[in-house]
């Protein structure tokens, strides 16, 4: 209709356009002239790419799940990817500012009451033994009296670290009767203890658990290889130890002039080397009056059961993660990083018999924590620590 009214009018309609690829080489004049009226094709000839088919919403929805699993396989690689020896996205005041104030309190009465606890029950077992005397009961004996010894020992060690009351001579006190009674000298092993709190996870300057260098390795004898490698002795070697320290470190806990001490410590470590013979004169008077016998069934397994105790936790504190922990050498080396590279343990019914000692990566970080709040600034300071907290399962 609109065509026959054009044409009555007297004019053309004009053709139908379509637009034609252009191919090839480009005559200078081609856009010079107007070529929109004359077309060989129209729009209905040209060929045009179009999808098959236009995807459902319910389509739409499953590559969109299909991504997103994507994503998260992505997020969960990264998340395996994790490197332990990293420097952490926070620093030591962080995780200080994270644990309550209460929890740097140093009670001494509820800390004495502690060893008041651990003291009586090792005195009513070695007691209950005597009387009994039944060789069905010693061994018993011996776990449960070994396990107190333990508990000794950690009680000690809060106080070497000044965890124990803010009394130095209280502690010193308490610290040198439950150590001299289990045969360590107090100040002498409080001192290396220092030493490997403020150098752990260094090559180097860690006082003990640390990787021995292929020459130290190298130049061990047999005797040294046994007892530092082959089951059981490793459990046994912290008497050992004592005497003569780490391979490829020289001196004695019970040395004054050892290299473990500077000058102003002399005094501290005559004083606990005194303390720790007295124990031990006492051990011998008490195997003339009750026989060696009697004296290496109520104190010398018992004390053995404590030093596979010690090693045993110890090694757990420091190994055994399913990931490599790092050891670090140099500038790589700080005291955040260091004390990151411990482990914490749970014990079970056994941590309360032996003080929580398996919270371990707090207790390094900050020695000066009391035992009994370990557990609560160990919760508040995870969110911060994250990834870097580690409690194998």
């Amino acid at each position: 209709m609109e065509s026959f009214l054009i044409s009555k009018s007297g004019l053309k309609p004009l053709p139908r356009i379509c637009i034609r690829p252009i191919t090839g080489l480009i005559p200078r004049n081609y856009f010079s002239k107007p070529r929109f009226l004359h077309t060989s094709k129209c729009f209905s000839d040209l060929k045009v790419t179009t999808p098959l088919k236009v995807a459902s919403v319910e389509e739409d929805e499953e590559i969109n799940e299909r991504m997103h699993g994507i994503n998260k396989l992505g997020e969960q690689e990264q998340e395996t990817r994790f490197d332990p020896a990293a420097p952490p996205p926070f620093n030591l005041a962080d995780v200080r500012a994270s644990i309550p104030q209460h929890c740097w309190v140093k009670d001494p009465w509820k800390s004495m009451s502690y060893v008041v606890r651990d003291v009586a029950l090792v005195l009513s077992l070695a007691a209950a033994v005597v009387y009994v005397n039944n060789w069905l009961v010693w061994p018993l004996y011996w776990v449960a009296q070994g396990t107190m010894f333990w508990a000794l020992f950690v009680l000690g060690h809060d106080c070497g670290h000044g965890s124990f009351s803010n009394n130095p001579k209280l502690n010193s006190l308490v610290g040198h009767l439950l150590h001299s009674s289990i045969l360590v000298p107090y100040h002498g092993w409080r001192i290396s203890q220092r030493i490997h709190h403020q150098n752990q996870g260094h090559v180097e300057n860690d006082e003990s658990w640390h990787p021995l260098t292929e020459k130290i390795y190298m130049n061990l004898d047999n005797n040294e290889l046994t007892w530092l490698f082959k089951f059981p002795f490793p459990l046994l070697v912290y008497p050992f130890y004592l005497w003569g320290r780490s391979p490829g470190k020289t001196g004695s806990h019970f040395d004054p002039n050892s290299e473990l001490f500077v000058p102003s410590e002399r005094k501290d470590v005559i004083t606990s080397s005194l303390c720790w013979t007295a124990m031990a004169a006492i051990l011998v008077g008490l195997g003339f009056t009750m026989g060696p016998m009697l004296l290496l069934k109520l104190y010398g397994v018992p004390y053995w059961i404590f030093v596979i105790w010690l090693d045993f936790v110890t090694y757990m504190h420091h190994h055994g993660h399913q990931d490599k922990l790092p050891w670090y050498r140099g500038k790589e080396w700080s005291y955040l990083r260091g004390g990151l590279t411990t482990l914490d343990r749970d014990y079970g019914w056994m941590n309360n018999i032996h003080h929580d000692i398996g919270t371990h990566v707090i207790h390094h970080l900050f020695p000066q924590i009391p035992h009994y709040r370990l557990i609560e600034a160990t919760k508040a300071a995870k969110p911060v620590l994250g990834k870097y907290y580690r409690e194998p399962e």
